[in-house]
């Protein structure tokens, strides 16, 4: 549905941040990592995202390459593995560390992660083992590529278009 945010950062929280997206407020949901490589208030950013919808909640979660959030996708289809676990995992050890785990069968470097334990951890490299070559193969890709902020305009510089003479 938003598969893409760019726009000016309003508010930064300790998980969130609060995308203006000419007058729209987006509040995106981000790892530490992330949070930590997008600028301060006033400043532009751009994001690839996915919204997670339930019964009684929207949320859109926040990442800065299409791989990364593939492997968001992926993680949430761990039984146990929800979308703050899988913004751990992913916080911990970023995309490439997550494929380097799974490729090594590593539960170890999952375990790393706030909040999972060793079960969910090896349930982890268990279930993933085999569709993870599938978003491996993405990280070779323009996938990794950052999300461009080149969309992001700023309103306050522009004059009102004229209005056609009848």
């Amino acid at each position: 549905m938003i598969g893409r945010i760019a726009g000016r950062i309003e508010y930064r929280g300790e998980d969130h941040v609060l995308i203006d997206v000419r007058g729209v407020g987006y509040l995106v949901y981000c790892s530490e990592r992330v949070l930590a490589g997008l600028g301060g208030a006033g400043e532009a950013a751009a994001l690839f995202t996915d919204l997670i919808v339930r019964e009684d909640l929207l949320q859109l979660y926040g990442f800065p390459t299409l791989v990364e959030k593939e492997w968001f996708r992926l993680l949430m289809t761990v039984q146990g593995v929800g979308a703050k676990a899988a913004l751990a995992i992913l916080g911990t050890l970023g995309p490439d560390g997550v494929s380097r785990a799974i490729a090594l069968g590593d539960a170890g470097s999952i375990k790393a992660a706030k909040g999972i334990g060793p079960k969910t951890a090896t349930r982890v490299v268990n279930e993933l083992k085999d569709k993870a070559p599938a978003v491996m193969a993405m990280g070779t890709g323009p996938a990794t590529a950052p999300a461009p902020d080149d969309a992001v305009i700023d309103q306050g510089d522009r004059a009102p278009a004229a209005r056609p003479a009848p």
